[in-house]
């Protein structure tokens, strides 16, 4: 049975980190992902870079998902994105919310993912494949996990197609999420977000920051390596390959690795589950 895979980058900061990302797409290319995404900087911090690097992968004949955050920005120049990528012939964006950044004081015209799917479908009709943010274990600002199931729900009915999640190492979490959504009527594709584990301090701070859980057992097995890091990257493979042997046992529509822009860690899984290519 074949996975779907999809991959993550972000913007790379300089014209080194462009050439870097570009033997880094060579690397993972193998895989024969089905896109790769960009993420993108609200309120301008990363906006140009994202084009690049996105129009980049797609005049390497790889088809681009760009990310697509409305806070802090208005329907005109969301309006011109839109445009500008529908030119370049991109089929798929990832439709977000994102984060205020800091200094600007108000929302902007979109204040939420829902009403930046429906504007996305008013002005462009079916032309893109819509991918959603999706919380297995809720969204660190949602006021409850009832309000968060209904805020995706308000995604999917406005147009969106599937989702992708926030990463999660807790498999159960993942289930319980894909039935309430379907006790809801959600019946789009909920792809599991995968992050690889390279670096325990770096991911026990990102995970602390965007509210995702790392598992009592595995912050102490990883506290117990110290500084051995052919351990830490040994004992963070084992524990991805295995949550995606599951996730794929268990009916995932696909698998969507958060690459840091980095190919070993996820060609070392996809290796181990015998996938891709």
């Amino acid at each position: 049975m074949t996975t779907n895979l999809s991959i993550e980058f972000f913007p790379p900061q300089s014209a080194e980190g462009a050439d870097k990302l570009r033997l880094v797409r060579q690397r993972l290319a193998v895989l024969k992902p089905e896109f790769f995404s960009v993420t993108f900087g609200a309120g301008g911090s990363t906006q140009e870079r994202t084009f690049e690097t996105v129009f980049d992968i797609q005049r390497e004949g790889h088809p681009a998902a760009p990310h697509l955050s409305c806070i802090g920005s208005t329907r005109p120049y969301i309006r011109e994105i839109l445009e500008r990528y529908r030119a370049a012939g991109i089929r798929r964006i990832v439709a977000l919310r994102g984060d205020l950044p800091s200094g600007v004081g108000t929302p902007g015209e979109l204040r939420y993912a829902n009403e930046l799917v429906e504007f996305i479908r008013a002005e462009t009709g079916g032309h893109f494949h819509i991918e959603v943010a999706a919380y297995p274990e809720y969204h660190p600002q949602a006021k409850s996990p009832r309000d968060d199931l209904l805020a995706f729900k308000r995604k999917v009915d406005a147009g969106a197609d599937s989702a992708i999640t926030q990463y999660f190492y807790n498999i159960d979490a993942y289930l319980h999420f894909r039935d309430e959504c379907a006790a809801l009527g959600v019946d789009v594709p909920i792809v599991p977000g995968i992050m690889p584990i390279v670096s325990f301090s770096k991911l026990a701070r990102f995970s602390d920051a965007c509210g995702a859980e790392l598992p009592r057992w595995m912050r102490r097995k990883f506290e117990a390596f110290g500084d051995d890091s052919d351990s830490i990257k040994a004992f963070g493979l084992d524990v991805v390959s295995q949550l995606c042997e599951k996730l794929i046992a268990a009916g995932a529509p696909g698998l969507h690795f958060y690459s840091m822009n980095q190919a070993s860690a996820t060609l070392a899984i996809c290796e181990r589950l015998g996938i891709g290519g």
